[in-house]
């Protein structure tokens, strides 16, 4: 059987798709996602300082373990206490029209660089029918002088199968003026996970933005450190950083649970298949707009949209309880690639 037509029930075995229950919680600011009777996520969207856009937070797997990173909004002992602008599971960008929505939290300096917000605008729908739940939101970006620059519309599908998690995203951008979002590293859509999943390193590093703002990362005791990094072309470790892959699955295990991570482009995408902006110390993301950055110049995209024109990013975000297979992958990423 050719691994293109491997599908979703043979993957994952004969195995019933599980109840999905979507608690939308007004004063706690949060739409939670069950699944099997168990927490899996939540929309999260404080609109406080410490965290100036939504996200899924927190994410854990079938089996109830965390894997994203506690800090800073719920810290946990060992992780680290870098960029934190990383939170939960997002997607956003280095530079719109001059302005950084990646980096932005209460601590930077506001004065010194332009930074964008996204601000959480509504709820369209909440929806569990059965074994899908399904979420549409707004949001607005709001460049530094309080203009609005894009108009946002996001729909998330959640799903589970056995020890499988699925999250579904689909975001439509309408630029309300011409934006520019030239080739930069720091995006697009991301999760940082738990100290556990991170690579383990045996070097200082410093990694510094657009603007020249540098962040110590520290050498820090590997014992429990698992993480690995695998794509669709066979490349693994740090290597998958700055290189085109249909999927990428982070692999690592915490405690006795082995876990897999996997995040799967769509072939509809901007820049398919996309560059990945994937770390050793936590940080997994796939930029499809930041083809100079990561291509050491070799390539150039500088993406535009005129005012009033549309572009939508789509990935899916496999979380298991097991270290996935790449004919496993190719299967996922085959069923993916017929969705709209």
């Amino acid at each position: 059987m050719a691994l293109a037509s491997f599908s979703l029930a043979a993957i994952t075995g004969i195995v019933n798709a599980q109840k999905v229950e979507m608690i939308n919680s007004v004063k706690d600011k949060k739409v939670e996602v069950r699944i099997d009777g168990k927490p899996f996520t939540s929309y999260f969207y404080p609109g406080e300082k410490t965290l100036k856009k939504a996200v899924l937070y927190p994410v854990q797997t079938a089996k109830g373990t965390l894997v994203t990173r506690g800090w800073p909004l719920d810290p946990r002992p060992g992780e680290r206490v870098d960029h934190p602008h990383h939170v939960g599971m997002w997607l956003n960008y280095e530079d719109v029209n001059g302005n950084d929505y990646w980096n932005n939290s209460d601590a930077v300096d506001h004065e010194k660089r332009a930074y964008g917000t996204i601000i959480h605008t509504g709820i369209t729908s909440v929806k569990s029918s059965g074994n899908k739940g399904e979420l549409k939101v707004t949001a607005d970006w709001i460049d530094k002088n309080g203009t609005l620059t894009i108009k946002e519309t996001t729909t998330y599908v959640f799903s589970g199968k056995g020890d499988h998690r699925v999250i579904d995203r689909s975001t439509t951008l309408t630029a309300v003026t011409d934006v520019a979002m030239p080739d930069v590293k720091d995006g697009m859509f991301a999760i940082r996970v738990a100290r556990e999943l991170e690579l383990p390193s045996d070097k200082p590093e410093i990694f510094t933005d657009a603007s020249g703002i540098a962040t110590k990362v520290p050498v820090m005791n590997n014992t429990g450190i698992t993480g690995n990094y695998r794509n669709s072309n066979g490349i693994t470790g740090e290597a998958v950083w700055g290189k085109r892959a249909i999927w990428c699955n982070l692999t690592g295990k915490i405690k006795d649970e082995n876990i897999s991570i996997a995040i799967i482009d769509h072939p509809k995408n901007v820049g398919y298949p996309a560059y990945w902006h994937a770390r050793g110390y936590g940080l997994f993301a796939v930029n499809p707009l930041g083809m100079k950055a990561l291509s050491d110049g070799k390539e150039v995209l500088d993406f535009k949209l005129k005012k009033g024109e549309s572009t939508t990013f789509r990935y899916r975000t496999i979380i298991a309880s097991e270290h996935l297979q790449d004919a496993a992958l190719n299967g996922f990423a085959a069923d993916y690639a017929k969705t709209e």
